[in-house]
């Protein structure tokens, strides 16, 4: 197998090239001016290390994936289409005014805290380009007012006039009966046709997101046409460059949802926070291998540090909406968090709050990057800090490739942080590195201890570029006890996609008395049930038989959004069947939803007396791919003194919270062997990353050439 596996991240680009039987790494700094000159570069480097030509490297590639956070960047960055809204009329203020929660939803624990200055987020479509349209249909789809034609065509001009080039169309009720939103459509591609005003992107809500709640419907329509462009263009010129070098086969993109699909079946706001989404499948990839239930997946890149949690041996979805940007949404995404720790991450002292020393969120990013990097940056950010500490060496960055200038590192530390605090500058590097630590291992602790998780059953996923070099750190504060890293720990989420299977998700929304309150009746109409499911499932295979799979490799798996009558919470429970014939289905379905629902909110919560409903059917469609098999190696040796490398001043934290400059074995990670255990305190150098040993902590490279890190006692 000949494959490609791409992660774009908002500082640097990780390829992970899988080649008859070889493997390579590479990471080049990520090109936000133009993606595909950074990809372009990773596999220019992947053909010199392979000894195969450049121009004769992509025609062999059998399967190319790719994961990216452009989404989430450009999004930050506001530079969307101008967009028009196009709703029932009434209903026009839907977005503006929000829910109650608007005020604070996307917005950090920092500014959460100070609730009496918080704003509402600002909207992609200003309040001027939303206009109502004369039509209404019932909550049952009943048509209750005809769409007026004539009323549309008015508005559309109104839009056009206002310099509006795309429109997003949400009606109420329109996921029961989208029949006025294709009208709606039809009409703009009729007044507007490409040669006159150039394409015109027309977005319905019943295409995109057909389900009920207009508010997070008219979120997650109006995000995926705001990214539309952006990602189309991204992705285009990607696909160019394949083109242009001879690729002939397809482009899968990694879904948020943790699955993948070809990139014309991809909707642009299924590729937000694509990369930690595959870091989250890939370590649940490893847990089933280790015979892990529960692990942490933690990924410390250069801007970000993102967390995903395996509990009971399964990945999770957000049981409440998840807020993309500021912005409540109702999709499956998997459950991650993240926070602005990295190795770009800047430290500064908060003069406001007593001289407290603060890292992050602002990242330096790739340019101008840490002081360290030689390119402008003079503030300085933690791997300025693992640069003085004596973790990093200024000579061996990405393998030599990018030399260090350590004294600007140290000088920027002594001057903004270790003077104003009046400590040496290696003590406030290691604050530094103290501060960051807590960030990360307070993040863990939340999506851990605050639901009811020990974080002592967990073993943590240490991967990106930093995670090895900061896991025991981390980990100490968060009461982890056992990590597990990865020769491609550093560019582990390109990994993770070739891990993934191809998944399309389609959901209906409609609302099933499945037993009834107090009588506790079950529902017998079974074919309002199965109609639904059926329905789905003709879509999913029209949809995949085109992408060149047969009906045969389809394994369906059917959720269901499922409350108690009377309760607010509405849980997804998977469910055992795809349909329902008798009473004793229904009873499966119901035990399945009772023991989910017990394990989310608790067993008091159950409700069976106030009846039992489903919302929503969800279905997942997916086609099953072959991850490759880890290679067993055979003992060879605890002793690593084979691989040691050199002794090298670094600063330790010791008991007490005091540091220490200790005479530190550095050993090549390219010469351990199967077996070897390294006591820390201990360097390990790898060509894309470092993994930093503390005191206390015991290193094992295991039969799989996996390192596992273990606190001693």
């Amino acid at each position: 197998m000949k494959s490609i596996d791409i992660d774009i991240g908002g500082t640097f680009t990780d390829c992970y090239v899988h080649w008859e039987g070889k493997t390579v790494l590479k990471k080049a700094p990520t090109t936000p001016y133009d993606l595909s000159v950074g990809l372009i570069q990773t596999l220019k480097e992947t053909s010199a290390e392979l000894n195969v030509p450049f121009e004769e490297l992509i025609p062999q590639v059998e399967r190319f994936r790719y994961s990216t956070t452009v989404a989430m960047n450009r999004l930050i960055e506001r530079k969307g289409p101008k967009l028009g809204l196009i709703t029932t009329e009434g209903f026009e203020d839907v977005i503006f005014v929000g829910k109650a929660s608007q005020w604070q939803d996307g917005m950090t624990l920092k500014y959460r805290r100070n609730l009496a200055q918080a704003r509402k987020p600002q909207s992609l479509i200003k309040r001027h380009h939303t206009v109502g349209i004369k039509e209404r249909i019932d909550s049952f789809g009943q048509i209750l007012r005809p769409l007026d034609e004539d009323d549309v065509r008015e508005k559309l001009q109104y839009l056009v006039d206002q310099g509006v080039r795309g429109f997003v169309v949400t009606c109420l009720f329109s996921y029961l009966n989208p029949v006025h939103e294709r009208r709606i459509k039809e009409i703009i591609e009729e007044e507007y046709p490409d040669y006159y005003l150039g394409a015109m992107p027309v977005f319905l809500s019943s295409e995109i997101h057909p389900k009920r709640d207009e508010y997070t419907r008219s979120n997650t329509t109006i995000l995926n046409g705001y990214l539309h462009q952006l990602i189309n263009e991204e992705v285009g010129k990607i696909r160019d460059e394949l083109i242009k070098n001879v690729y002939r086969g397809s482009i899968l993109m990694v879904h948020n949802t943790g699955g993948m699909a070809e990139s014309i079946r991809t909707s642009a706001v299924q590729t937000f926070n694509g990369g930690p989404v595959a870091g989250l499948m890939g370590g649940a990839h490893f847990s089933k291998q280790y015979g892990l239930k529960n692990a942490v997946v933690a990924d410390m890149g250069g801007t970000s540090f993102d967390i995903g949690v395996i509990a009971g041996g399964s990945t999770r979805s957000y049981q409440n909406n998840p807020v993309i940007d500021r912005f409540l949404v109702d999709l499956p995404i998997l459950d991650s968090k993240s926070i602005g720790a990295g190795g770009g991450s800047i430290a500064k002292i908060n003069y406001d709050f007593g001289k407290r020393l603060e890292v992050g969120p602002e990242s330096a990013g790739s340019m101008p990057g840490p002081v360290c990097y030689n390119q402008g940056g003079n503030e300085p950010t933690v791997t300025d800090a693992d640069l003085v500490l004596g973790y990093i060496n200024p000579d061996y960055f990405h393998g030599g490739k990018k030399k260090l200038n350590y004294r600007k590192a140290y000088r920027a530390i002594k001057q903004n942080i270790a003077d104003p605090l009046n400590i040496s500058t290696e003590e406030a590097a290691l604050l530094i590195k103290k501060v960051v630590d807590a960030n990360m291992g307070n993040e863990i602790r939340k999506e851990t201890v605050l639901k009811g998780l020990n974080p002592k059953d967990f073993a943590l996923f240490a991967i990106g570029g930093g995670g090895p070099m900061h896991a025991t750190g981390l980990s100490d504060v968060a009461g982890i006890k056992k990590i597990m890293t990865f020769p491609f720990s550093s560019v582990f989420c390109a990994y993770s996609s070739s891990t993934m299977d191809i998944m399309h998700i389609y959901e209906y929304s409609k609302k099933i008395p499945l037993i009834e309150p107090n009588s506790k009746k079950y529902f017998t109409d079974y074919e309002a049930f199965n109609s639904v499911v059926n329905q789905l499932k003709e879509k999913a295979i029209r949809d995949i038989v085109g992408e060149g799979f047969s009906e045969e490799q389809i394994v369906f798996q059917l959720e269901l959004d499922m409350k108690y009558g009377g309760q607010l919470n509405i849980l997804r429970a998977s469910s055992p069947l795809l349909s329902i014939e008798s009473p004793a289905d229904i009873t499966e379905i119901y035990n399945r939803f009772e023991k989910e629902y017990s394990e989310a909110y608790s067993a008091m919560g159950t409700y069976p007396e106030g009846g039992v409903d489903i919302e929503n059917f969800v279905l997942k469609a997916v086609i099953p791919q072959k991850a490759e098999d880890l290679k067993t190696y055979e003992f060879v040796s605890e002793d690593p003194n084979a691989a040691l490398k050199e002794l090298r001043d670094a600063y330790w934290e010791v008991d007490g919270g005091k540091g220490i400059m200790l005479k530190t074995p550095v050993y090549d990670y390219r010469l351990l062997q199967c077996g070897n255990k390294i006591k820390g305190p201990a360097i390990i150098e790898s060509v894309d990353t470092t993994y930093v040993i503390s005191i206390g902590w015991t290193y094992v490279l295991d039969q799989y050439l996996n390192g596992i890190i273990e606190k001693e006692g």
